[in-house]
C-alpha cells in the first residue's frame, strides 16, 4: 500500500476527522496557552506547568480530550478544555507538537 492509500484508508477509520491546521494551532495556542506555559510553551509561569512544545502531538490531544471530558481533573484547564472543539484540540496538538522542545529520542 502506497503512503497516500495509506493516509487515506487512516483518516476514513478515524471516521472522517479533518486534518489538523497548524496555523489555527498557533492562534489558539496564542491566545489560550502562553499566558501560562510561556510564549515558547517550555518556559512555564509556575514551573508545576508542564512544558508543551515538542511534545508528542498525540499525547497533547488526548490529554486536552481527558480533560474536556473530565477524565483529567485540573479546574483551569477543565475550563479551557471544555470551551474547545475537536477540531481545536486536534490543531492545538498539531501546532505544539510541531515545537522545538525538551523531548529528545534515544538512540
Amino acid at each position: 500500500m502506497n503512503k497516500t492509500a495509506f493516509m487515506l484508508a487512516a483518516l476514513l477509520a478515524c471516521g472522517g476527522a479533518a486534518a489538523a491546521d497548524r496555523a489555527a494551532g498557533e492562534k489558539l495556542a496564542a491566545e489560550r496557552c502562553a499566558a501560562c506555559h510561556g510564549k515558547d510553551y517550555n518556559t512555564p509561569v509556575d514551573p508545576s506547568y508542564p512544558k508543551l512544545g515538542g511534545q508528542y502531538d498525540d499525547y497533547l490531544l488526548k490529554a486536552l480530550r481527558d480533560y474536556h471530558s473530565g477524565a483529567r481533573k485540573n479546574p483551569v484547564m477543565g475550563g479551557i478544555a471544555k470551551t474547545l472543539t475537536p477540531q481545536d484540540m486536534r490543531n492545538l496538538a498539531a501546532y505544539l507538537g510541531s515545537l522545538p522542545g525538551p523531548l529528545t529520542h534515544k538512540k
